[in-house]
């Protein structure tokens, strides 16, 4: 029988990362209110998924100053990012689950 169309193979499965296997860094600075509303999201999402997470103060770091100044706060997954200024719980839930 003749290969099927790809409208009708199935889609090869992600191949889903553990966790533990993942990181969430949120880039912030001191003082900063959106910070600290970023920071309790990913608190709560992390501690639901057992996903770690780190926080880096942009003003102890030139690299992520010069990168990030005008986003914070900012929210990298897998060193990629992810979101800056707010932080959505649901689709950083998604990010993180998929």
């Amino acid at each position: 029988m003749a290969d099927m169309t790809p409208l009708f193979r199935r889609r090869e499965a992600k191949n889903p990362r553990a966790p533990q296997d993942r990181l969430v860094t949120l880039i912030r600075k001191p003082g900063c209110h959106l910070c600290d509303d970023a920071q309790i999201v990913i608190e709560k999402v992390c501690a639901d998924l057992g996903v770690p997470w780190e926080q880096k103060d942009i003003t102890e770091d030139p690299q992520l100053h010069d990168q990030y100044w005008e986003q914070i706060p900012v929210v990298l997954v897998d060193g990629e990012q992810h979101t800056f200024w707010r932080v959505d719980e649901n689709r950083l839930r998604k990010a993180l689950t998929d």
